[in-house]
This record gives structure tokens, sequence and C-alpha cells, in this order.
């Protein structure tokens, strides 16, 4: 099992990085936000799932640990494989499934390509008991923003940088966090808090 790999971006494709790690090229199966937060000759850290199959052997990359989880309990459903796997998490956000599903939210996964009304029924069924609760959902009494916070500072630890660092970055996105109303999306959070860390820089 490859649980992660680091080093320099040195190559993006519209689907996949890669990322050149002791002198050898790994390339890494990507979602869009995931390739949207890399950039060639900087450093990166991707949470990795190895998919083995007879004729090949695919590394699917995340920008943080929880979307690599839920990549892999995805694949728990009949009829998931990686591919489509990926896709939802191209469509939605970890916390986003987890809402639609514990929601019943049909219309949520019929958004993601390849998934009609049957199979969002069935994937719901499946996956009810799997996904957990939204890790963002905030406990009772507690402000509704503050799932983001926690969110945000694991992403950008993942990525590699420093705890430091990450509390500057999670502080600086802030306002535009909260103007957000209480529903932030976290990767436009994410390119704002790595957009304030290279400026920095």
């Amino acid at each position: 099992m490859i649980a992660f790999v680091s080093g320099t971006v040195a190559a993006l494709a519209p689907d996949s990085a890669v990322v050149e790690v002791g002198g050898v090229g790994m390339s890494v199966q990507c979602t869009p936000d995931t390739l949207s937060q890399l950039r060639v000759g900087q450093p990166a850290r991707l949470h990795t799932s190895l998919v083995v199959r007879e004729d090949s052997l695919t590394l699917y990359g995340f920008a943080d640990d929880d979307a690599r989880q839920v990549f892999e309990l995805l694949q728990t459903a009949s009829g998931v494989g990686p591919r489509l796997a990926q896709a939802m998490l191209a469509v939605h956000t970890p916390d986003a499934l987890r809402r639609a599903v514990a929601t019943g939210d049909e219309k949520a996964l019929t958004a993601v390509p390849g998934i009609g009304k049957k199979g969002a029924q069935k994937l719901l069924l499946e996956l009810r008991d799997r996904l957990g609760a939204p890790v963002g959902s905030p406990a009772v009494g507690a402000p509704v923003s503050q799932g983001w916070r926690d969110q945000l500072h694991a992403a950008l630890i993942g990525l590699g940088y420093a705890t430091r660092e990450a509390d500057e970055a999670v502080a600086a996105v802030a306002p535009q966090a909260e103007a957000a109303g209480g529903t932030p999306q976290i990767g436009q959070l994410l390119k704002a808090a790595l957009q304030t860390l290279n400026r920095a820089r």
C-alpha cells in the first residue's frame, strides 16, 4: 500500500499529475480540484490509493486523507469502481457526499456522470451506514461555520505545509469564510489559502 507520495510536481495533465519521488516520476490520477492546487516545479504531498488490476497498477491521489478514505469506501458499493468513485469526488466534496447519503439526496448523486436515478437509489441504500456523518457537521449549539477551519487546516497539513503556516492561512481566509454565511466551500477556501501562502514565500 502506497499511503502517500511527496515530491516535486514534474508535470500536470487534465486528469493526472506526475510527482518526482526519489528520481522516479509517479503518475497519479487526481480530481480537478486536487490538480488545481498543484504547480509544476513546486513540492506536493498527495494521499494515495493504489488500485491493482490484472493489467495495470493505478495510483489515485487526493489533497487530504479524508478524500482518500471516502474514495475507498465508495468502492465498497456494488458497481462502483475507482473511476466512478473519483468522478463522485470530482463533483462533490467528501462532506457533501456524506450529507447527500445521510439525507437521501438522489439529485446530488445523479449530478455525477454515470449515475442514473436507479443507481443513485441503490448507492444511497448501500452507503448509508458506511460513509458516516459529515465531518463538518457542527455539534448542537456550535457555530455552523466552525467545521471548515479543521478541514482546511488538515488539507494544508496534508499538502506539506507546517502547522504555523496552516494556522496563518486559515486566519487569512477567515473573513472570506464568514462572508459565505456559514456554508463556505472548502475547495474555494483552500485555493485562497494557498494563494496567501505563495505570496508569503
